[in-house]
Formats: structure tokens, C-alpha cells, sequence
């Protein structure tokens, strides 16, 4: 999928294909960046890929995918350091890269609170710090604790390392008893040039950046390490607390200040968005002179009692945004262009180009989309680029800025070497050469082969002890690749893997006896296996890897239907696309007609029904983990919204009852348990007292829900 093709523009094949692959490449990405420490491409590109799969999933919401870019946030916790469970979540921040999309920002703001625009709403702007995220835990005014984000419900234990960064308080007068402060370590420019001059004459590694400098310090085992390198820190939020810091963000970051934090000075109160774009507009002319690097500018909503309205999406506020500032191009040349086949048969081509830094990375391998963008053509036959086609020995320009890995942008045809010729896109897979077709209105080339071939099976195989799904320890994407086309214990299937030892055992223990193999290194393997036989609902549905079924869906569909038994019943008799269980799926938060197609589809097949029910049997599938609503009145009840309501936005009514427990429906049927009803009540109103089903007002709603 071109990022060429404006989302406006976008078919619905086109913007489902063009979020799966932005999906998979923000998982790679997230990890080089939050647990290695070494990112492939800057900041500034990665949140403008994050824009993009926004952007399609505001205009296509029945597609937003589990694993989407929107809902992730860090990655896991590396190994090495003791892991810590945030009292309060560290999530992301969504992105802006035009002024319209503040303005869009502040409108949803407002439309979400039911706000005019006269109506009077003040933000916060302050620099964005290109650092890593830090929380720090105060109980009665001593530090006693410091987590990094990681994947924002757990992160690493590197209290002894924070306690060497001079910026950091140990203890703290007049605060409250529990205060956890957040915010950014980082290292100035002179700093990091010093640091750098250092470890080259050490003969040691030096850093490519200021914040993997400071990622790498103060993610030290030995803390003498952390000690010794000029680490800086910008608090600038909290997580929980005992009792409030104050009534607004402005005067919240003030009272940090006074317990002898650093805040940041450019931090400014802004009446409206005019304000705080001419802020952005300040930050920007002084970025080059601030001695620190920022990536941005962040508005947060400053009265803190309508950020508490506003609350979260999966994995960001409502409430806060970053504006970040502008990417880079460079040119360079196209050495090769390679086809690689995905899990779910999609050829993709690769540039594999003359390394080139862009924007302080090295890149050598860009995104091509598809064979219409190689051609010179948009998905409707129109021309891109002028009609001037991409060919080996090219000179590119490499644009970094709105998607994960960098794209090709344009040619240089007057750089062309005489003898390049026409890219052939295949028509045959390079890994099974069946036959790989192009359906019509799809962007994309698929191979036919399925189940024979290797790069989808292996691909698939690959996924299913990924770390978000099984994470089988000692057995990843490199055993899959040994197993795959073992003539002794081959795995070609999922249940495969959990008939290894017994296979094994019939075979004469052979794996133990196999070049860099022994006795024990195959216990290991069988014990690791062995312990993943326990196993969640919402994992579990994730790594059978169904099309469009992600991980934030996989969970959320779990969390609906409780147990494998009532989950395998309903998609199995929704298969018709008819009747109750078929519209309850569609009700499920997240699940739009695309994915319970998918979802239903998979488990109609045959050939992968069998693959499913011979995984199942090998395990024990643990019912999903359901909120604690004890208590609640509506625990368990389906309740449908209809009418206007004055009180609350339709938001905000969905949310809260859901957090009570509450099956939040569209339509009413026999089995809606309540209705509220707002005035301008139609047909479902209508519909509701045919079936004798309980209806209330809003009043009588929130009378209802808050006991007054």
C-alpha cells in the first residue's frame, strides 16, 4: 500500500492491508526501541506512521485491528532487572503533525465533554523530551522505587540507578504521603558529546544519540555504571497518588517544582489553540539552541477533573497530544528489490538500498507497497511520482516520516543507468511458486498455495510462539524453521509442538543425541513446552493468528465470552451471519464485520478447524480474567443507549457501563436486559416495551449506576 494514496482516497481492501502492515512493522520497532535500545528509525517516524494507521482507523473503524499501532504501548519488560506493576498505567501519547490535526484535537476534546466552541478550555504546552520514561515512587516523602515504562502495566526495576541521577530527590517535604512523579530521563548535548569522546578513547561502544545514551545508562545492571554517566531529569506527570497535587495541570507541574523537581521552563498555559500553536512555533525556533533534544511540542487539557471525564483509549489519554515536528528525505540508490511472502500469503516487495542516514538513522531497506507503486501507479491506474517507475540502480529519495521503516518516494530518472530495466512483479510465489494472484479491487498479490506453503506455515507457525502468544522459551522462530522441515519430528501444525516429546520418546530420544543438542538441553525444551500447556482464553486466540483477530481484540473478545467452550459455541453457530450469536459478536467493543468474518471464517474451515481442535486438546484454556464489578447493579446486563442524552455524552454513558460490567449493545433483542432512553427515543424504545424489557431514563440511569 502506497502512503502516496491519500486515506481519503483509500478502498476498504486498500486501508485493511495498508493496517496490517503497519502493524507488524510498529511491533518490530517497539521492541529495537524500548528494550534494546537501539532503534532503526527516529521518534519523529515512527509516531508519523503512527498518524497514518490513526488516520485509516478514524475513516475505517470496523477495521482498527487488535495488534494496531493505537493500542500499544512500550514493549515488555527486558530480562535482567526485577519487574514492577505501575499502580497506574504509563501509556503513550497520540501524535499531531499539522496544525488541523490540533484543531481536530481540541474539537474532539469538546465533543466528547459536549463543549461549544465559546465555551472556555485552557491546555498546558510543554516540550517534548527525547528521553526515557521514568517513574518514581514516594511513600511518606522517601523515594522508594523507580520503574521504567516498559510495556505500561510493568516495567524494570532500576531504583538503585535512579538514585544516582542528581535531578532526582531521595526525599521530598510536603508532599503527599503516596506520590508517584514522571517524567523523562535525558542527556544534553554537550553531555553526550563528552560521553561519546570518552568511550572512544576506552575503546567502548559509543551512541548513535543523546536518548540512547541515556536509555543505555540508565538501564545498567551495575549501578556504578548509571553513577558515572551525566544523566539528567524533566518531571512533568504522576501516576498515584494519595490525595490530589492540585485542581489543574499548571498548577500541579508548579507544586512538583516546589518538592525540587526539574520542570521544564518553556512549559506554558494556553488559553485556546491559537496560544499554544504560537508555542509550538517558539519551541520550534529555539529546538537548536536548547542543548537537549525534544522531538515536539505536548498539549495537555488543563482543568484536571475533565481529564478525569475525558479519561483513556486503550493505550492513550483522551486528554493530552503531541505535536511533533517535521521529518527528513534523502537520496540514495536501490541495490535490489526483494519479494517477501507473509502469513497471510501477501507478496510484499522490499528496497534493499545503499545505506544513508535520514534524520540521525541509517537506512537500508524501505518499504515498496506494492507492484502498482513500483510501476508509477496509484490503485485506480492514476499516476504517481509523474508515471516514472521504480527500477534496480535507481537513485531514490527515502522518506522517513510517515511510516515505521522508510519509503521510496521518487526517482531521478536522469541518474537511470542505461541498462536498468522493467521490474517484473511475479506471478508466481518465490517460496512455493504457485500461482499468486491479484483479486480484484486488491492491492495486493497473494499466493494460492496456503497450507503448502512454507513462508505462510512457517510465518504462521512463527506467530504462534511469538512472545505476545505462547512465548515458548527456547523454542522461537529458529526452531520453528528446524522443526519445519525435520524428517524425524516435523512440526507443520500448532498441536505439533505439544506432541514433540511424546514423538520423540517413539523415536528413540533422538533429539537429545542430535549435533548441538544433549540430555538436557531436550528436557529444557520439553519442560518449556510442557509449561505453556496453561493457557489464557484472549492468548490463546491471538496466536492461532487469524486474519484482522489481534491482540487487544483477541483479549477483548475473551473478556466477552468468558471460556473456550462458550467462545467455540457462538463463533461456530454465527457462521451463518444470521441470528443473535452472530449479532452479539458484532457487539463485541472492537469487533467490526471484517474481523468476525475472519473470526467465523477460520473456524468454518476444515482443514484449519481441525488444526484448532487438535491444538485444544493438548491444552488447558483458562477462562478470561473479568473485572471485579461485585456490587455493581448492572454486572452482567446488556444495556442499550438510545435517544439524546443531556447529561453525558454517548461516549462516556458506553464507558461507564462497561466499567460496571454492563454488555453495552446497539440493538435491542430479547435478551437486552435495560434500556435507557434519552429524549428523541425511537423505534428501539418501541421494541423494548414489545419485549417487556426494563426502561429508564437518564436520570433514573445514573440514579441507577451511582446509588443517588
Amino acid at each position: 500500500m502506497s502512503n502516496s494514496i491519500s486515506v481519503s482516497d483509500l478502498t476498504e481492501d486498500q486501508a485493511r492491508n495498508e493496517l496490517a502492515r503497519l502493524a507488524g512493522l510498529l511491533h518490530h520497532a517497539n521492541a529495537l526501541y524500548h528494550q534494546k535500545d537501539a532503534p532503526e528509525i527516529s521518534d519523529a517516524d515512527y509516531d508519523a506512521l503512527k498518524l497514518r494507521n490513526s488516520e485509516i482507523e478514524s475513516r475505517f473503524p470496523q477495521l482498527k485491528r487488535s495488534d494496531s499501532p493505537s493500542d500499544i504501548v512500550g514493549a515488555r519488560p527486558a530480562d535482567g532487572f526485577s519487574k514492577i506493576s505501575h499502580a497506574v498505567r504509563m501509556l503513550s501519547l497520540g501524535n499531531a503533525f499539522h496544525d488541523e490535526d490540533v484543531s481536530d484535537f481540541d474539537r474532539s476534546v469538546r465533543k466528547y465533554l459536549g463543549l461549544d466552541d465559546e465555551t472556555g478550555l485552557s491546555y498546558t504546552a510543554e516540550p517534548k523530551i527525547d528521553g526515557l520514561s521514568l517513574s518514581l515512587r514516594y511513600e511518606r516523602g522517601r523515594l522508594v522505587q523507580a520503574a521504567t515504562r516498559g510495556d505500561g502495566e510493568v516495567g524494570e526495576n532500576v531504583t538503585a540507578n535512579a538514585l544516582t541521577i542528581s535531578d532526582i530527590p531521595h526525599v521530598i517535604t510536603g508532599a503527599p504521603d503516596i506520590l508517584e512523579v514522571r517524567g523523562e530521563v535525558y542527556m544534553s548535548h554537550d553531555d553526550f558529546d563528552r560521553l561519546n569522546e570518552s568511550q572512544s578513547k576506552k575503546c567502548e561502544k559509543t551512541f548513535a544519540n543523546p536518548r540512547n545514551a541515556a536509555a543505555g545508562s540508565l538501564r545498567q545492571l551495575d549501578s556504578a555504571i548509571t553513577s558515572s554517566r551525566p544523566l539528567k531529569f524533566f518531571a512533568y506527570a504522576w501516576g498515584e497518588l494519595s490525595e490530589p497535587l492540585a485542581s489543574t495541570q499548571y498548577e500541579a507541574i508548579q507544586r512538583l517544582k516546589e518538592f525540587g523537581f526539574s520542570t521544564n521552563p518553556l512549559t506554558r498555559l494556553c488559553a485556546d489553540t491559537k496560544q499554544i500553536l504560537d508555542h509550538y512555533r517558539s519551541i520550534e525556533l529555539q529546538r537548536a539552541t536548547l542543548g537537549y533534544d525534544i522531538d515536539g511540542v505536548v498539549y495537555k487539557v488543563n482543568d484536571l477533573a475533565l481529564q478525569s471525564r475525558l479519561g483513556f483509549r486503550s493505550s492513550t489519554p483522551r486528554w493530552a497530544i503531541a505535536h511533533k515536528f517535521p521529518a527528513e528525505l534523502a537520496w540514495t540508490r536501490l541495490e535490489a528489490i526483494d519479494i517477501q511472502v507473509g502469513r497471510t500469503g501477501a507478496l510484499s516487495p522490499v528496497a534493499r538500498l545503499h545505506p544513508v542516514t535520514v534524520g540521525g538513522v541509517v537506512v537500508s531497506n524501505a518499504t515498496l507497497h506494492n507492484e502498482d507503486y513500483i510501476s508509477g501507479k496509484d490503485a485506480k491506474g492514476g499516476e504517481i511520482r509523474e508515471g516514472k517507475d521504480i527500477r534496480i540502480g535507481d537513485w531514490v529519495q527515502v522518506y522517513r516520516a510517515g511510516d515505521v521503516i522508510p519509503k521510496v518516494a521518487d526517482v531521478d530518472i536522469s541518474k537511470r543507468p542505461d541498462d536498468a530495466e522493467k521490474f517484473i512483479f511475479p506471478e508466481k510465489c518465490p517460496e512455493c511458486h504457485s500461482d499468486a494472484i491479484r483479486e480484484e479491487g486488491d492491492a495486493v498479490r497473494r499466493c494460492t498455495g496456503g497450507v503448502i506453503c512454507p513462508a505462510q506455515a512457517v510465518e504462521k507457525l512463527k506467530h504462534f510462539v511469538s512472545r505476545k502468544a505462547f512465548d515458548i522459551e527456547g523454542f522461537g522462530a529458529k526452531q520453528i524453521e528446524m522443526f519445519y522441515d525435520d524428517p524425524d519430528l516435523p512440526v507443520r501444525t500448532p498441536a505439533d509442538i505439544f506432541t514433540l516429546k511424546q514423538r520423540d520418546s517413539a523415536n528413540l530420544n533422538r533429539l537429545a543425541n542430535r549435533k548441538g543438542w544433549g540430555a538436557q538441553s531436550a528436557t529444557n525444551l520439553w519442560q518449556a513446552i510442557d509449561e505453556k500447556r496453561v493457557i489464557p482464553l484472549g492468548r490463546l486466540l491471538f496466536a492461532l493468528g487469524i486474519r484482522h483477530v489481534g491482540e487487544a481484540a483477541s483479549n477483548l473478545i475473551a473478556t466477552h465470552y468468558g471460556s473456550w467452550d462458550e467462545l467455540e459455541k457462538a463463533v461456530t453457530i454465527a457462521h451463518s451471519q444470521t441470528g443473535s450469536e452472530w449479532d452479539e459478536l458484532l457487539n463485541v467493543d472492537g469487533v467490526g464485520e471484517v474481523m468476525a468474518r475472519a473470526l467465523v471464517s477460520a473456524f468454518a474451515q476444515p482443514a484449519e478447524r481441525q488444526s484448532i481442535d487438535d491444538l485444544v486438546a493438548q491444552l488447558d484454556v483458562q477462562d478470561a480474567k473479568r473485572p471485579d464489578t461485585s456490587g455493581s447493579p448492572v454486572a452482567g446486563k446488556t444495556v442499550v443507549f438510545t435517544g439524546t442524552l443531556e447529561k453525558m455524552t454517548r461516549a462516556e454513558a458506553k464507558a461507564r457501563a462497561e466499567a460496571l460490567g454492563a454488555k453495552v449493545s446497539g440493538s435491542v433483542s430479547k435478551k437486552t436486559d435495560l434500556l435507557v432512553a434519552g429524549p428523541g427515543a425511537g423505534s428501539k424504545a418501541k421494541k423494548a416495551a414489545e419485549f417487556g424489557i426494563e426502561t429508564l431514563d437518564e436520570d433514573g440511569w445514573l440514579q441507577l449506576i451511582d446509588g443517588k
